[in-house]
């Protein structure tokens, strides 16, 4: 296997320990360092390699998802399998397992994509994998049942361009995700990787690329959507010599794992975009702050730091232009506040993550006193593809205000969960029906929860609403990091904002008394109402007191964490009005709530009921129906899974 580390040519002299920066600058830049047949023969031979052409018979590769979803469904299984099947059927040397990051298509995990055809096959486990080889390479047809099959139409879908999940993307940051081998940094460069900061330092000043970022109309990808490249600029002017760059890879938010999809897959899209991103302000060292909960994330940045130090893409004097970057990585124990730039600063520097009050802001004073630019995973992830094909290329997707395309991790109650990446603008009904397959079950849609804890729950009536940064919040919810959980109508919206409420209290972490205290007193006004004991005047005081969290609270989990609570309220307020006034649950979720009784009209004697329940509480024989004292009863449900012929009633 070629390596950017092999002789190029007979004028190469390089070692392991002294990459040719020739080979480099040739590969990243273009043109080629000196006209020898030896050096353009391996460039040649190393991208064909590595981008297979469609319809070729060369270059066979079959990609494995190797994500950690994937991962834990048995894709190494399946990798390892594909390796013994192709040598024992003797096509190990014509076909190549690669094992990538996420495909973005969890649901149907493991996945896989046969090269250069495109097929995508779904849910494949070790036993088909030998007729996966003999179909595919042997036979040249597909395997029909491990196709993908749309719930909205019921039809097989063969290829990436034929599955409506992908088809209706538009894949600039995940365009990596799933084709390359993460772990090897020829693939990244292969497919117009590092091509981004060569021409920076050949072809541009520093004021010219942060330019060039604002032109694109990038906006941070994190939470609050500030235009990146005036941010850069912040940093560039203050005075200092050293500065610092950091990615905020501190995903926290439940039900997103966007940042984590993209370490795992395309790690050198990050690295490069802060490479960028530190010549622009004038930075020498950089920091990713990653939760220790991403092992793989993790790995795969270590491994890609490696390389492009090994490069010549890291260290000192990169591309012998003069610039120096070292790049490390720290690993977050897991604090949700730490997501906040502040406390992510002081993480770093070994004290307890608390947020600090600003001004000073970090591009004035931050990581140990001296000027500090943050950014999130994926907003660096973009840079590259915007100084490679222009701020004009970039803004061609998405709308006035919101430029370029946001990744989202489509989960809840959707039949295509998975990382989807979309222009700015797309309507939420677009996001969930046609790309997210609607709704499982043939359930009704009830709400989407944007945005994460600081998000808010938007009802049927804003489907049609564009994602972008400005309609979302005159909504009341919030892009944020680009969690979208989806509901249908078994979901109480009481019980989602004392569960949203409940993460971000228990995640404050309690500098400030508004935070600290009026989101324990929010949730416990929110745990009476779900057993029947709110009062009438609990909605005014809940609405005053998330009011008061918001405008006081010292940072943005405080002051985001009543959105959840402000936005059912003002959507779903009839389900809290039932909680409050008829003590019912229209959901039938809460449990205080809720009776579970036997008819006897149905009830088969069987006592399979009985023997299920944990509490004891259900008495009867073969000769009488079966009763549950609801005295003692528990509210598990046990009995109403384990009934099979409806007998156990809920009500």
């Amino acid at each position: 296997m070629k390596t950017l580390l092999d002789p190029c040519c007979e004028r190469c002299t390089h070692t392991p320990e002294t990459p040719c920066r020739d080979y480099i600058r040739c590969l990243t830049a273009g043109p080629l360092c000196h006209d020898d047949p030896g050096c353009r023969a391996k460039r040649s031979g190393l991208l064909a390699e590595l981008r297979p052409t469609q319809g070729s018979e060369e270059g066979q590769q079959i990609l494995v998802c190797a994500g950690t979803g994937c991962a834990s469904s048995g894709a190494h299984k399946v990798v390892s399998a594909l390796e013994g099947e192709l040598q024992r059927q003797g096509l190990d040397s014509e076909v190549k397992v690669v094992a990538t990051g996420c495909h973005g298509f969890c649901e149907q995990g493991p996945t896989l994509i046969i090269e250069p055809a495109h097929t995508v096959y779904t849910l494949v486990k070790q036993g088909d994998v030998a007729e996966i080889v003999q179909k595919e390479f042997k036979e040249k047809q597909r395997v029909e049942n491990l196709l993908y099959q749309d719930p909205l139409t019921g039809q097989s879908a063969a290829t990436f361009a034929n599955i409506r999940f992908f088809a209706q993307q538009t894949r600039v940051v995940l365009g990596n995700c799933g084709f390359i081998n993460p772990e090897r940094i020829e693939e990244y460069i292969a497919h117009d990787g590092y091509q981004g900061i060569a021409k920076a330092l050949q072809e541009m000043s520093s004021d010219q690329v942060i330019e060039e970022v604002k032109a694109s109309g990038l906006r941070g990808r994190g939470g609050a959507g500030f235009p990146t490249g005036l941010k850069w600029s912040f940093c560039r002017q203050s005075a200092g010599e050293k500065k610092y760059i950091i990615c905020n890879a501190d995903e926290g938010d439940p039900g997103a794992f966007m940042d984590r999809g993209v370490l795992e897959g395309d790690p050198h899209a990050v690295i490069e975009g802060m490479l960028i991103g530190a010549y622009a302000i004038g930075a020498d060292e950089g920091y990713v702050y990653c939760r220790a909960e991403y092992p793989l994330a993790i790995k795969h940045m270590e491994i890609a730091i490696r390389q492009a130090e090994a490069a010549g893409l890291l260290g000192n004097n990169i591309l012998d232009s003069g610039f120096n970057f070292h790049l490390s990585i720290r690993a977050g124990a897991g604090a949700f506040v730490c997501g906040e730039e502040t406390a992510l600063m002081a993480s770093i520097e070994g004290k307890r993550g608390m947020p600090k009050v600003r001004p000073p802001f970090p591009a004035q004073s931050g990581l140990w006193g001296k000027p500090t630019n943050i950014n999130n995973v994926e907003t660096w992830a973009n840079v590259p593809h915007i100084l490679r094909r222009g701020a004009a290329w970039y803004a061609q997707y998405g709308t006035e205000k919101s430029k370029g395309t946001k990744i989202f991790a489509l989960t809840g109650k959707v039949n295509n969960t998975g990382l989807v990446e979309v222009p700015m603008g797309m309507s939420l009904r677009k996001i969930i029906f046609d790309i997210g397959g609607g709704i499982q079950n043939g359930k009704k849609f009830k709400a989407v929860q944007i945005g994460g804890p600081s998000g808010g729950c938007l009802p049927d009536e804003m489907l049609d609403l564009p994602v972008d940064y400005d309609t979302l919040t005159r909504a009341g919810a919030m892009v944020g990091s680009g969690g979208l959980v989806v509901m249908d109508e078994t979901t109480c919206m009481v019980d989602i904002a004392r569960f949203f409420l409940n993460f971000s209290q228990s995640e404050s972490c309690g500098k400030c008394t508004p935070c600290r205290e009026g989101t324990k007193r929010m949730w416990e006004i929110l745990d009476r109402i779900t057993k029947g004991e709110g009062k009438e005047e609990d909605l005014d005081t809940l609405e005053h007191l998330a009011h008061v969290v918001k405008e006081t609270s010292l940072c943005g989990l405080g002051q985001n964490a009543p959105n959840p609570v402000l936005s059912t309220l003002k959507y779903f307020r009839d389900e809290f009005e039932a909680h409050i006034r008829d003590k019912t649950c229209p959901a039938h979720v809460c449990a205080a709530l809720l009776t579970y009784t036997i008819d006897a009209e149905k009830c088969k004697k069987c006592g399979l009921c009985a023997r299920a329940c944990p509490a004891a509480c259900i008495s009867g024989d073969k000769k009488t129906p079966y009763v549950i004292d609801t005295e003692k009863c528990i509210k598990c449900g046990t009995c109403l899974d384990t009934c099979k012929f409806g007998a156990v009633v809920r009500a």
